[in-house]
């Protein structure tokens, strides 16, 4: 066994600042020579990647548990006094949610505690809460950050912790890597301040926040609705379906649809209500057609329009709906497609267009968003994977470019915003304006692949496919490490027998010419992500999870010539070729 792993384990097993149940823990990892998960655990700290701190719960420094959130949320602490007073504010806030996973409402409470005692007002919500209520709540109560307890659609084992700035958007530079820098300089858990929580409500520093902010966040959704007219007098005519998967969004979703005026929702009542075991699923992430499967079983017993699932903490959501016999799940690119296009065409149609548009996408989501934005005079911005980046440039915008107006953002992992009230994606809000959409086209006869079809024919056809490598553990980052450092040094002209115009480095800042080898710099933060751009406009781009022990290949396919039909059976074609490809290359590192 890795020595440095085994002392960690016989310290953390020897410490009476851990409970017994944690200690004890350890002790019978180590009675039973169990090298394998020592190491796992105890192989290094828990780490900040681009959606904060997510791990297996259990005891070990590389574990989440109430040591490793309590000392994520002093490292959290000591930046939020440090900035404040940097500001010089008389009084620091930091608000708190979480969603229904094991211990997330117990770990909530610590990182309440933990602020408490450092003398930060902790506002911390009555009742689990998705993502997108604490970004409002970082902002309605003029936060200096915020926390979400929540590992997102992972497995049940998992829980995490995100970290919001004072803008309601996830931390970003320098604030991150300070917390980060904060953090493993903590090397004893006992020097983590903390107080009882009680002593924390009694002192008037913990706060619970309740309906009323609820209430606000509803009434600010609402209001950017492109047709209401439409959804108050036709809503019931949209027959839907909606599970939140046992998650946070059995409330605020049912409300918000029927705030708008769609009254025909029914709700998959196997999966309405929180359930930390997600029993009824294999994994709660709405991104995959099996975890919407109870949703389309009752789509089609009631034959109902089309069903939406949202994950945990519902900051993504999912649909589908049956067209011909069939079962048509639209990926996150296309749901996006769908989403910029109506919004902009209704906002110009009724005259709600603001002055000085903007519209935020990542680099990996299609560029046909790009060209439907241009085309309505729309200004779009491309960040970084990840809605903190995201969030990020439209808080930069704010400060330097106050004229410019937000009108979406949106990433192609099922994340969409489509207002300005909180600074990240909003599966609550989404659905919402999933529906308007569904109606939209309802009333002319139509359905979203009818839709798709339309835009498709206007602007060109696009077909954006992601492939997800796992390799777990310290052997799997390594492998993980490999495959960027091969294709990194990727030297041929074709890649699949497409020719590569150009390769962009987000880590060295650098793109590279295949043509002229000329080097051009990046507008971008360094990060460790490849995009070969090819020359008939097809892009392949690839990173490591940041939180999650897999590599992402995003491969987005443009295809120009011939019919609809044939365009399609083309860039099925290619695609599957790039697959092949990318395994092959994956397999040899």
């Amino acid at each position: 066994m890795e020595q440095s792993a085994l002392e960690r384990a016989t310290a953390w097993a020897n410490n009476k600042y851990f409970s017994e149940e944690s200690r004890k823990e350890i002790q019978n990892l180590i009675d039973e020579n169990n090298e394998k998960e020592l190491i796992e655990r105890f192989y290094k700290d828990l780490e900040f990647g681009t959606g904060g701190m997510r791990s297996i719960i259990g005891a070990g420094t590389n574990r989440i548990n109430t040591y490793t959130i309590r000392k994520a949320t002093q490292a959290l602490a000591n930046e939020v006094i440090r900035s404040g007073k940097e500001e010089g504010l008389s009084e620091l806030k930091v608000a708190i949610s979480y969603d229904n996973r094991r211990f997330s409402f117990e770990f909530a409470k610590e990182v309440a505690s933990v602020m408490a005692a450092n003398g930060i007002h902790a506002y911390i919500y009555k009742r689990l809460n998705p993502v997108p209520l604490l970004s409002f709540s970082v902002r309605h109560h003029n936060a200096q950050a915020g926390v979400m307890v929540t590992a997102s659609h992972n497995p049940p084992e998992y829980n995490g912790y995100k970290v919001f700035w004072n803008d309601g958007a996830q931390v970003t530079p320098p604030n991150d890597s300070n917390i980060i820098n904060n953090y493993n300089s903590i090397t004893d858990f006992a020097s983590v301040k903390t107080m009882d929580f009680q002593e924390g409500e009694s002192k008037g520093l913990i706060h619970w926040v309740g309906e009323d902010v609820e209430n606000k966040y509803f009434e600010s959704i609402n209001s950017k609705a492109i047709n209401p007219e439409m959804c108050s007098e036709n809503g019931g005519k949209l027959n839907i379906v909606y599970t939140p998967i046992h998650g946070t969004g059995y409330i605020p979703c049912t409300t918000a649809l029927s705030n708008l005026g769609f009254s025909n929702v029914q709700v998959v009542e196997e999966q309405k209500l929180p359930d930390s075991d997600f029993p009824t699923v294999s994994s709660p992430n709405p991104e995959n057609p099996e975890a919407l499967a109870m949703a389309v079983k009752l789509m089609q017993d009631t034959k109902a329009d089309v069903a939406f699932g949202t994950d945990p903490d519902t900051d993504r959501v999912g649909l589908a709906f049956e067209k011909n016999g069939e079962m048509v799940y639209l990926n996150g690119n296309q749901i996006g497609i769908l989403m910029v296009h109506y919004m902009m065409n209704g906002l110009t149609k009724f005259g709600k267009m603001p002055t000085n548009p903007y519209f935020v996408k990542t680099i990996v989501t299609t560029p046909l968003q790009d060209q439907i934005a241009k085309s309505f005079g729309v200004e779009t911005f491309n960040t970084l994977t990840g809605f903190k980046w995201i969030c990020g440039k439209m808080n930069q915008l704010e400060k330097t470019n106050p004229e410019k107006n937000f009108v979406f953002a949106t990433e192609e992992s099922f994340g969409y915003l489509n207002h300005e009230f909180v600074r990240d994606k909003d599966g609550v809000s989404s659905i919402t304006l999933l529906s308007e959409i569904c109606l939209h086209y309802k009333l002319q006869g139509m359905d979203l692949v009818d839709g798709l079809d339309k835009i498709y024919e206007e602007y060109g056809f696009s077909s954006e496919t992601l492939l997800n490598l796992n390799y777990f553990g310290k052997e799997g980052s390594e492998k993980i490490s490999r495959i960027m450092d091969n294709f990194r040094g990727y030297s041929e002209k074709t890649f699949c027998g497409e020719e590569i115009s150009y390769l962009e480095d987000y880590s060295t800042g650098e793109s590279k010419s295949f043509t002229d080898s000329k080097i051009s710099k990046l507008d971008l933060p360094s990060s460790n992500v490849l995009g070969f751009n090819f020359t008939n406009g097809t892009k392949v781009y690839m990173r490591p999870s940041g939180t999650e022990p897999k590599i992402k290949f995003y491969i987005m396919i443009q295809e120009k010539e011939g019919s609809l039909e044939e365009k399609k059976q083309k860039a099925n074609q290619k695609t599957l070729e790039f697959l092949d490809y990318i395994k092959e290359q994956a397999d040899q590192a």
